[in-house]
């Protein structure tokens, strides 16, 4: 089309370098050639945008279609698709195989089973499935699709082998394929696919029972095989004795009927031939004595010939009829034989299937008892776990909050021995600096401070010496004085000398601290000191401070 507009423009310019004469001319053929243009161009774009549909695809044009509809699905044949208000894309009809490796399905009698199978499906060419398509898996890729798809089939799988028991599983694989398509072709038909084909490879389960079902019902048939070939063996063995006993009986029939027929044939011989000789020595008298003594002779032997046979035939027939009392007897004998190997095969037979049922029953039985345990652990034990777990927080909360507590109250005790410390120091301190200005100040006298410092402390020892004596529960005391005692004094001053003896000694305690008091505490006195000048008369007992 370019090239054709391209040798126009061409043609055109030729024409307009030519004369003017041609001007009108010139004119329709640039209207014919844009018309021209133009019908080729809408005849390529309607071209391009007519689309086929192939045989193995569907064709879905979406956007704005006809109905209210969220698009238009074809399969064959084509369609136009509009500009700017519609597109298309093509949905692919070839089978998608998928495996389904199911295992440990549960049952209906909770026994877990494995059921690997190959699944062949499809987007279907129905007008509502291919609807269903378009909406759901127009934009998934094949590997999507197949997942999805395989996703829905192992739950309709899981769901259909719940419903059926081991043995309905197992025996009627007609009734469980038509259950798989039923509820497999309905779920899949939701998002546009078909169920084509489904091949169950095997299905087997973990405990074994599917093989003990098929043990047992191998072991019956061959029980059944062994009973009909015994019966058959049995039939033949009377069949054959009885035809060997009729063969024989007949055969003596036959053969004393025989000898009968020459039995009679030999006496018309003998009777013709006697009648012969008797016509032919009836001249003869001299021979007739000889013809009847050989006449006798020839009777005595057919009688001894007859007797014979007959003896023979009887020995015959004795000898058949032994023969087939001896066939009778080896057919039962057989037929015992094999009766008692049949009880011994089907005892054994019984004997695997009881074991085969226990085994069973006891699969069973595990199965049911690691189900309850599930249920107590379930019901019973998770509530009691949760529990436990609930208390386990609550205590660690509570001892994480009395840790806490604890070491608030730890702070605060340290802040606050701390804060007792410093006052403490601060307190030190101060006397410290008061002390050393005591000191300076005492100047040449150093006794002048610890002096002073004592006499500070005195409130104390004075409270001390009170204390001393105040717990003495002291109601009355009643003192017999019996006069003048020793030294001059009476009973009575002697009694309070020794209470105010038993006190702390206060200018004892300075001298040990090294610290000469005032005199106007008093001094102490040894034994025999002149007496104190300004001491009050009445003297202190000795040793004692004058008060």
């Amino acid at each position: 089309m370019w090239g054709f507009t391209s040798c126009f423009a061409v043609t055109l310019m030729q024409v307009r370098s030519g004369s003017d004469e041609g001007s009108g001319g010139l004119v329709w053929l640039l209207v014919i050639g844009a018309v021209l243009t133009l019908f080729l161009f809408l005849l390529l774009f309607i071209a391009s945008r007519y689309k086929r549909c192939p045989s193995n695809r569907i064709l879905v044009v979406y956007g704005r279609v006809a109905g209210r509809r969220a698009s238009k699905c074809l399969h064959g044949g084509g369609t136009f698709v509009w500009p700017l208000i519609q597109d298309y894309a093509y949905l692919s009809l070839e089978p998608l195989v998928i495996d389904i490796p199911l295992e440990g399905a549960l049952s209906q009698n909770n026994i877990r089973v494995n059921v690997p199978s190959t699944f062949t499906v499809g987007i279907s060419t129905d007008p509502v499935l291919m609807n269903n398509a378009a909406e759901r898996l127009l934009s998934l890729s094949v590997q999507q699709i197949r997942e999805q798809a395989q996703d829905i089939i192992l739950g309709q799988l899981r769901l259909v082998i719940a419903t059926l028991t081991i043995e309905e599983i197992n025996r009627d694989r007609e009734k469980f394929m038509v259950l798989i398509n039923e509820n497999v072709a309905q779920e899949v038909n939701k998002i546009g696919l078909e169920l084509i084909n489904v091949n169950v490879r095997d299905i087997t389960d973990e405990s074994g029972y599917i093989q003990a079902i098929g043990k047992r019902a191998a072991a019956e048939a061959i029980n059944r095989a062994k009973v009909e070939v015994a019966q058959q063996e049995r039939e033949g063995a009377t069949g054959e004795a009885i035809a060997v006993r009729e063969r024989t009986v007949n055969v003596a029939r036959e053969t004393a009927a025989g000898i009968e027929g020459e039995k009679l044939a030999e006496q018309r011989q003998r009777v013709a031939v006697a009648a012969l000789e008797a016509e032919a020595v009836k001249g003869e008298v001299e021979s007739q004595r000889e013809r009847e003594i050989a006449i006798a002779q020839r009777n005595a032997e057919t009688i001894a010939a007859a007797k014979l046979a007959e003896q023979e035939q009887r020995i015959r027939v004795a000898e058949a009829e032994a023969l087939a009392v001896t066939g009778e007897n080896t057919s039962r004998e057989r037929i015992a034989h094999s009766s008692a190997q049949l009880a011994e095969i089907q005892a054994e037979a019984k004997r695997r299937s009881d074991v085969a049922a226990a085994k069973a029953a006891e699969a069973i039985a595990i199965a049911q008892r690691e189900q309850e345990l599930a249920r107590l652990a379930k019901e019973e034990l998770a509530p009691q776990e949760i529990e436990k777990k609930r208390i386990e927080l609550a205590a660690e909360a509570e001892a994480e909050k009395r840790r806490r507590e604890a070491k608030g109250e730890a702070d605060a005790i340290r802040a606050k021995y701390e804060a007792e410390a410093k006052g403490v120091q601060m307190v030190l301190e101060a006397k410290a600096e008061g002390y050393r200005q005591l000191i300076q100040a005492c100047g040449s006298d150093p006794a002048v401070g610890p002096t002073l410092l004592l006499i500070e402390q005195l409130p104390k020892l004075v409270e001390a010496q009170v204390q001393a004596i105040s717990q003495l529960k002291i109601d009355k005391i009643t003192v017999w004085d019996t006069g003048t005692g020793k030294d001059g004094r009476n009973t009575t001053s002697e009694f309070l000398a020794g209470i105010v003896g038993a006190l702390p000694r206060m200018h004892e305690l300075a001298r040990q601290a090294g610290i000469e008091l005032p005199s106007a505490l008093g001094r102490v006195h040894k034994s025999g000191d002149a007496e104190t000048p300004g001491n009050s008369p009445a003297e202190a007992p000795q040793g004692e401070p004058s008060r």
